[in-house]
């Protein structure tokens, strides 16, 4: 039914869209896994100037001129095509540097402004590759993507922490008594339990507050969003039906859940 990339909640790119449409997701997908990986995999002192080759690759796009790396490469004739902006894209990698430099988030506010260019440019670019991201339809994607970005930091907790960060809001490890250092237990104890029940919860509303975003869209659009927003939905249910247990398993949607889902969107986007 769908493409999906490893550990993935949605699909990168339905089989039903059309050939072109699946290759400038593929494309998007493939520069922001490129950068996600230089901010998390190289080393450390090599990941900002990698990051600044990135940049200057990407203004060498849009300047016209042939981009240096591969991911940029294949996504210049997305760009072209479906005439993206080069904002988005500069979050992308924004969001990036900041994982150097800020590794915990004090507030939920926090982390919705981080969400701001780590999640949100992705709905920006996908609304511009179906030549649909008007001013209207921006608000309720980002609120769809800032919560695919929040179940995935629930899901993430242990591995996230392995790497020296935590994404859960530290106002909210405090109200529940929840230490530090339960994130690396084996186990996930009650008070953890409560702190990540706490940002499903966000998330789910978030999610309920972006699905009219579905009803909007036309075209080959319209399937496309509603897999992502029922990949949220079916996060969610998975993390509910875990019990929020993210150390002890390895929480992931149920294939049946996300179709459900997704049929019931687009059933009601007619």
């Amino acid at each position: 039914m769908v493409f999906r990339a490893t550990g993935e909640n949605f699909p990168v790119a339905l089989r039903l869209l059309p050939r072109a449409y699946r290759d400038h997701l593929l494309a998007v997908y493939g520069f922001a896994r490129f950068v996600d990986d230089i901010g998390d995999e190289a080393k450390p002192g090599d990941r900002m100037w990698l990051l600044d080759l990135v940049d200057a690759d990407l203004d060498r796009l849009y300047a016209g001129s042939a981009p240096c790396l591969s991911a940029v490469q294949e996504l210049a004739p997305t760009v072209e095509a479906c005439a993206i902006p080069a904002e988005p894209f500069q979050k992308l990698v924004r969001a990036n540097r900041r994982d150097q430099t800020v590794i915990r988030y004090e507030t939920f506010d926090d982390l919705l402004a981080y969400c701001e260019l780590s999640a949100n440019p992705v709905g920006h670019i996908v609304l511009h590759v179906f030549g649909q991201a008007s001013p209207e339809r921006l608000p309720p994607s980002d609120r769809v993507c800032t919560a695919l970005q929040i179940v995935e930091h629930c899901q993430d907790v242990g591995e996230d922490h392995r790497r020296g960060r935590v994404y859960l809001p530290a106002k909210d490890l405090h109200d529940f008594g929840c230490a530090e250092e339960e994130l690396a237990g084996a186990t996930t104890s009650p008070a953890l339990r409560q702190v990540v029940a706490l940002q499903t919860q966000r998330a789910a509303r978030l999610l309920e507050e972006g699905r009219p975003l579905v009803a909007t869209l036309s075209g080959h659009a319209r399937p496309a969003v509603a897999g992502y927003v029922a990949g949220g939905l079916a996060t969610v249910a998975a993390l509910e039906r875990a019990s929020y247990d993210v150390l002890g398993r390895a929480v992931r949607p149920r294939r049946g859940r996300w179709l459900a889902s997704w049929l019931r969107l687009l059933a009601k986007g007619r």
